[in-house]
């Protein structure tokens, strides 16, 4: 269900790939123009024009290789006939025209053997290996990259590697070997950078971002993506840029972020040239059903996974084939209609099984199980949850893994098998949050503080025994220079250098720790906030449990973890990319939105001229005056609250500005100390006026009443430094 869609890209033809595809466009029908004459040359330009149209205009990548073959004809070129017919098999396949595309290629192939072509066999071999892995027959697909590599290493040809390392690459992804395609993919990727193969490094970007994905790595995965996608825009490839942005929207999605995926999704299928590849437009089709089950609209995701099946079976394409029956399987489990939900789930795994997709196929098993545990088929219930466990350990699916164990839990506890309900629950505990806990956090905390005053007690021990042995020894040149005032005097002023330099020595030190402390009580702050925020969302979490809320305390569970995930990997680091700091803001607003008596509306909007992965930022610098707004800006506020965050860059300055429509600062600070100053305005004014010095670039924070700007509320400006790493 959770499967991202397998790159579109074709690795079919291993002529060098120039920087630009529409300057080669114009060079070639420059060739064509001037050269006239009937002769191979010209059916071979005619070739290259329908390769560089194949992906962005189908329609004329026809019309050339149609006029190359008749071409061919004439001159009795079968080299150039089969190369026709070579190009009219991508072209088809890019389509979804699969029957035609296997009898073009069978064409191809027939004539490439007739005249002893290895090379072009090996082409024919490679398209026929992508045609079947597109189909999600992975099995076969091998069998024909083989072919193609056998035959390149019999000519002793080396440029095709980085193809059949991305393509054996994409079959071990589908298979769950993670580590043997991220191998693959990354020998690839460096062979296509150093040939400024655009297509190749734009195909191993987006599969790299995929296992990252399935790994849970999304902050990786998003990156990976973003670098995709400047690649494809660049190079003018639609295709490419539809892509990115469906695999964009998929991470988005596995963080149920699911508005933001939804207008990625919108983004691509805006894109005129995906319309023509039927199996694009399904798989995003697909992601939606999907977003619609995670929203639980059973009944608004199922017409998304019917038109989807529709179209699958009209082109025989398993892959997507399998995913919608998946997807339809639990929006009938989500509206009560078991049977049809296990129909569904049969269908995928028989599918499944046999092309290998193994994520699909885990899905299958976990939804029959979770079919026939409804139906109280427990036994039923109990091997297909059993298969499902085992599948996802072996290939690290962790979401079905929860999904399995959290079954195994449920059927074992039917099936009055306590013991094993007791360990399929440990196991699904230490799944959902084996390392981010309030234990952890406190200890983190106690580590902290015991740190700080054990430094602070050294110091002050070292400072006593210095000031005695001053002490100590003046006593005893006063003693000796009684008998001689001369002496006297000398020990006098002896004495005063040496007090002089210890004081002088203590302010400095003294001026060293104050410095120190800030960055210390910054430290503290983040460790002071998370259980502090911990502590309330569990007394939110039981108020829900207590009131039988399951469906919304197992949401707020889920997010309530994944935000303290962020928050401790953003708090180890001095910096972290602007994206990760807008996921942990963008999760910290929904889970407090969760709690009705806090409910408002928030906006989070990022200028157009901003990559914010490119952007690394110190952490938690938003996230305090925001806290802010929610816990002092809206007191006796019950609706209309509304808080809005913008992020701009302009003339070099990277700013925040944070609005609400509370009751205003002013009138908060009359009401609670006309005096006190806010603790998080304080600490980050302090902060950044470090971080400006390691930044070398300003940074500051203003807070401001908006009655100023007849407005109602607070404004917060931040000016954030920052560091921009190109990649």
């Amino acid at each position: 269900m959770n499967k991202s869609i397998i790159c579109l890209v074709c690795f079919l033809s291993f002529c060098a790939t120039v920087l630009s595809q529409n300057r080669k466009i114009d060079s070639l029908k420059n060739e064509l123009k001037n050269h006239l004459q009937k002769d191979t040359i010209r059916v071979r330009i005619l070739n290259n024009l329908a390769y560089y149209n194949y992906r962005n205009n189908p329609s004329l990548s026809l019309q050339y290789s149609d006029r190359a073959g008749k071409l061919a004809d004439e001159i009795k070129s079968k080299k150039g006939k089969a190369r026709s017919f070579y190009m009219k098999g991508i072209t088809y396949m890019e389509q979804t025209n699969f029957e035609v595309s296997i009898n073009n290629y069978k064409k191809a192939i027939e004539l490439y053997t007739s005249i002893n072509d290895l090379k072009g066999l090996a082409g024919c071999y490679n398209a026929m290996g992508v045609l079947h892995k597109y189909r999600g027959n992975l099995k076969l697909a091998l069998e024909y990259y083989k072919k193609a590599l056998e035959i390149d290493k019999k000519l002793g040809i080396k440029k095709n590697a980085p193809h059949y390392l991305y393509n054996i690459g994409s079959i071990y992804a589908d298979t769950g070997k993670d580590q043997e395609a991220l191998t693959n993919f990354e020998k690839a990727l460096n062979s296509f950078s150093k040939d400024k193969n655009q297509y190749g490094i734009l195909s191993c970007l987006n599969a790299m971002a995929l296992v990252y994905e399935n790994r849970g790595n999304y902050p990786l995965a998003v990156e990976y993506h973003n670098k995709s996608l400047e690649v494809a825009k660049k190079s003018g490839d639609s295709l490419g840029v539809f892509q990115s942005l469906n695999n964009i929207g998929n991470v988005y999605r596995q963080q149920q972020l699911y508005d933001k995926a939804l207008s990625f999704y919108n983004q691509a299928i805006d894109i005129p040239q995906a319309n023509r590849n039927i199996k694009s437009t399904n798989a995003i089709k697909n992601n939606m059903g999907v977003i619609y089950i995670d929203k639980e609209k059973f009944t608004t995701a199922i017409p998304y996974f019917t038109e989807v099946i529709k179209l699958s079976r009209e082109i025989k394409d398993n892959e997507q084939l399998a995913v919608s029956l998946n997807g339809l399987g639990f929006s009938y489990l989500g509206i009560k209609k078991y049977p049809e939900a296990l129909a569904s789930f049969q269908e995928s795994n028989k599918i499944t099984a046999v092309n290998q997709k193994k994520n699909d196929l885990v899905g299958s098993y976990i939804g029959m199980s979770t079919a026939y545990y409804y139906m109280k088929k427990y036994k039923l219930a109990l091997t297909n949850a059993e298969k499902g466990a085992q599948l996802s350990k072996k290939y690290r699916f962790l979401i079905h893994e929860r999904d399995a164990y959290e079954l195994l839990s449920k059927i074992n506890n039917e099936l009055k098998d306590h013991k094993k309900a007791f360990v399929s629950n440990e196991k699904l505990k230490r799944l959902n949050d084996s390392l981010f806990n309030g234990e952890n956090i406190q200890k983190i905390t106690q580590i902290e503080y015991e740190h700080k005053y054990k430094n602070e007690l050294e110091s002050a021990e070292k400072r006593e025994l210095k000031l005695t042995k001053t002490v100590k020894t003046t006593s005893q040149n006063l003693e000796k220079s009684q008998r001689n005032l001369l002496l006297g005097v000398i020990a006098f002023l002896t004495t005063t250098i040496v007090l002089g330099a210890v004081i002088f020595f203590l302010k400095l030190r003294n001026e060293k720790s104050k410095t120190q402390n800030i960055v210390i009580e910054q430290k503290l702050l983040r460790s002071q906030m998370t259980p502090h925020f911990i502590f309330n969302s569990l007394s939110v979490l039981q108020g829900m449990i207590l009131n039988k809320e399951e469906k919304k305390s197992i949401s707020y569970l889920s997010k309530f973890s994944k935000l303290l995930r962020i928050t401790l990997e953003n708090s180890r680091d001095k910096t972290v990319s602007l994206t990760q700091e807008l996921i942990a803001v963008e999760n910290y607003l929904e889970l407090q939105n969760m709690e009705a008596a806090q409910s408002y509306e928030y906006t989070v909007s990022v200028d157009d001229v901003i990559d914010s992965s490119l952007f690394k930022i110190p952490p938690m610098l938003i996230q305090p005056f925001i806290e802010n707004a929610i816990e002092h800006g809206f007191k006796n506020q019950k609706k209309d609250k509304m808080i809005d965050i913008l992020l701009t860059y302009s003339n070099k300055e990277l700013r925040c500005v944070i609005k609400d429509n509370g009751i205003g600062i002013d009138a908060n600070q009359e009401k609670e100390n006309k005096h006190k100053k806010s603790l998080a305005t304080t600490i980050t004014s302090e902060r950044l006026k470090m971080l400006s010095k390691d930044f070398k670039m300003k940074g500051s924070v203003t807070v401001e009443d908006r009655k100023k700007y007849d407005k109602q509320g607070t404004m917060v400006t931040l000016v954030i430094p920052y560091k921009i790493e190109l990649t």
